[in-house]
């Protein structure tokens, strides 16, 4: 049998940013610690060639390659430039947090690059293969980023946690694969879907899709598998939490709709309503927990579960419409989470974490700016009207109204009522309390420059929801 050359240039990016990472690991070793911030400018220029090499060769037509194990359609192109812009966010962000810790090496960002890779095979993936090795070289950089921090117990113990619950999920999500693959005859997620029609009742394909979804909650941090989020949001340096909620969430949902769309898409009755009870609980639990939490961080990652809830109600819905209605909800979020532990970073300074919710207290007295940028990302969150969440909520929800879901959506605005106190409570905490430090906030200008524009994307893309709406749903229709 010949070995046919694989057709390389639809994983150009993926190529470019593994190249740059090992580039950059090299590098790294030859620097001294004055000079790491070569590794850093390095990785922010690996970012911005990677949108620019993605743009340069952006089809919304789907292209296989690698023996169909990967593919390059509109969404895995969109999602890969939405995560490069928030991992050039993070890296920005991160900086100064990193530099006053001791923490700013190399390590950082070519773990950080590494994740990105493994986000990249993960939105393009087309086999099983290839969804558990994006996977796992994105959660294996992952738990080394929560353990940066070495001196740190708090972090450590995170990190363990992670990657003992992490080892346990990908367990669940193989067992999963193989028993689909043992009755479908396939690792292929097209063939999987066509030989699976046939055998929709079979034991062993319901057992494996209860498995399979099992692996994907674990990942995803939906209940009742979201007991290491709070534990590692809180443990990991807020740098590392920063991009943990962020550009891995584009990947999850990527990982979600890859799985439940293009593989088991022909047999959706087996898996609709175990999703459902995952959207429900991971709600209810996400937004009323967050209620009893005095650590942001913690507050934090509740409402990431929350947001994970409402994230998967467009894929229940299971039409065109939801999941470009998710991926809308996808985006939008990360912007929301990296601009919420922004201000986090923002208000931390050497030998001082801004953990808790009592640190934002009288934020305005101390700078008006800043205390009404939190307030344009806590309202955001909240989906108050005309916020960019807003708009994520209701894509979300209209779609599953349009397939007569009424009562899952009216029970999805019930707690989201019930999750907008605690946003609502931040900004009450801004505005009304009195301040416990007077001391003027420090930070470097192009952090400051780029929390701002942060905030504002999210005040103008909700005033202005309809492009980013259309570019999604024009991009799931063409794939």
């Amino acid at each position: 049998m010949s070995f046919e050359i694989p057709d390389v240039m639809p994983a150009l990016p993926e190529i470019f940013i593994l190249s740059m990472a090992c580039i950059i690991l090299v590098v790294d070793l030859f620097l001294s610690k004055t000079s790491r911030g070569a590794s850093y400018m390095l990785s922010q220029a690996t970012l911005i060639i990677a949108v620019l090499i993605t743009v340069a060769t952006f089809s919304e037509a789907s292209v296989l390659s690698f023996s169909d194990t990967f593919v390059r359609d509109g969404i895995a192109d969109v999602l890969k430039i939405a995560v490069y812009i928030a991992t050039f966010m993070v890296f920005l962000y991160a900086k100064d947090y990193l530099k006053d810790r001791g923490l700013f090496k190399g390590e950082f960002y070519t773990l950080g690059l590494f994740a990105v890779l493994g986000m990249m095979i993960l939105i393009s993936a087309h086999n099983f293969l290839t969804i558990y090795l994006g996977l796992e070289l994105l959660s294996l950089s992952l738990y080394a980023m929560v353990a940066l921090h070495r001196d740190s117990i708090q972090a450590s113990e995170a990190a363990m946690k992670y990657f003992v619950l992490g080892a346990i999920a990908s367990g669940m999500l193989l067992y999963g694969m193989s028993m689909i693959y043992g009755i479908t005859g396939s690792l292929d997620l097209a063939v999987i879907s066509a030989n699976a029609a046939n055998v929709s009742d079979n034991i062993v394909l319901i057992f494996g899709i209860v498995f399979l979804l099992i692996g994907v909650a674990f990942k995803l941090g939906a209940v009742p598998f979201h007991m290491w989020v709070p534990d590692v949001y809180q443990g990991a340096p807020t740098a590392v939490t920063i991009f943990i909620g962020s550009a891995p969430k584009l990947a999850a949902f990527a990982m979600l709709m890859r799985l439940l769309m293009d593989g088991l898409g022909s047999v959706s009755a087996q898996w609709q309503d175990i999703l459902i009870l995952l959207v429900l609980l991971s709600l209810a639990v996400g937004n009323i927990v967050a209620i009893a939490q005095v650590n942001i961080k913690r507050m934090l990652a509740y409402s990431t579960i929350s947001h994970i809830g409402f994230l998967m109600l467009g894929v229940v819905a299971g039409t065109e419409e939801g999941v470009s209605a998710s991926m809308f909800y996808a985006i939008t979020y990360t912007l929301m989470s990296l601009g919420g532990f922004a201000m986090i970073i923002l208000l931390s300074r050497k030998g001082f974490e801004a953990e808790k919710l009592a640190d934002f207290k009288g934020l305005n007295q101390r700078s008006p700016w800043y205390a009404f940028l939190m307030l344009i990302l806590m309202f955001s969150m909240a989906g108050v009207p005309p916020f960019l969440g807003f708009w994520a909520k209701l894509s979300v929800l209209s779609a599953v109204i349009s397939v007569d879901l009424v009562w899952l959506a009216v029970a999805s605005v019930i707690f989201s009522i019930i999750g907008a106190f605690y946003y609502l409570r931040v900004i009450k905490i801004m505005y009304f309390d009195k301040a416990e430090s007077s001391e003027p906030i420090h930070c470097s200008k192009d952090m400051s420059l780029l929390i701002s524009v942060n905030a504002f994307a999210v005040l103008l893309i909700g005033l202005f929801p309809g492009g980013l709406l259309s570019l999604c749903l024009n991009v799931v229709s063409a794939s």
